[in-house]
């Protein structure tokens, strides 16, 4: 499966920092436990790499929109 490929499975993500001073990402669903730390400066590189992904996505669909049928 990659990055493009659809899917049916569901999961729920929860993100909050740790009494550790860690930031963690935490997915769970079926048969998925998954808690993923990172230090403040990683968890900011994260939040940059969804913004640019969102801003690309947006791009994309708005690109779908204009294109005639």
């Amino acid at each position: 499966m990659g990055i493009n490929s659809e899917s049916d499975m569901s999961a729920n993500l929860q993100i909050g920092p740790t009494t550790l001073g860690m930031v963690r990402i935490y997915v769970a669903g079926e048969g998925v436990d998954l808690p993923l730390d990172f230090d403040p400066d990683e968890a900011d590189e994260i939040a940059e790499e969804l913004r640019a992904a969102a801003q690309s996505a947006r791009k994309m669909a708005q690109s779908g929109k204009d294109k005639p049928r």
